[in-house]
């Protein structure tokens, strides 16, 4: 079962070709995903040491260090699937976005599919692996 709060722990990219991993956002990133029982899904994910920006590169900044989305969820074996309706970056809405998981009681371990990111195209094939912790239910 998904259903529920879970908190970012880890977000790690790797490299297909060399296995190389990194961290594209920070040692600290910044996130949650929240599976709802009426089947929606809300992710959110920051980079590690964002401040408020005034210029436009700062602004543009911002967004490169931020993954958000939302859409209707549902579970497939061993990924779930997003129809995204809402996203912060427009060419996702309308998309479907796979993430295979594995559940170990409170841990929850994601990984995208290999695919080419234009942030670090130079590097070939990447897939994202991001780990959360269920968070605990109650204030």
């Amino acid at each position: 079962m998904l259903e529920g709060t879970w908190r970012l722990v880890a977000y790690e990219v790797e490299v297909r070709d060399t296995g190389e991993r990194f961290p594209p956002m920070g040692q600290a990133p910044s996130g949650y995903v929240i599976f709802s029982a009426e089947g929606r899904v809300w992710f959110m994910l920051t980079g590690e040491g964002r401040e408020p920006g005034d210029t436009d590169r700062e602004l543009a900044r911002l967004l490169e260090t931020l993954i958000a989305y939302t859409g209707r969820y549902w579970v497939e074996d061993d990924a779930w699937v997003t129809a995204v309706d809402v996203a912060w970056n427009p060419a996702w809405v309308g998309t479907e976005q796979r993430r295979r998981f594995v559940r170990d009681g409170d841990r929850l371990q994601v990984s995208t599919p290999w695919r080419v990111m234009p942030n670090w195209a130079d590097r070939g094939e990447t897939r994202s692996i991001i780990s959360f912790e269920r968070e605990p239910a109650g204030p």
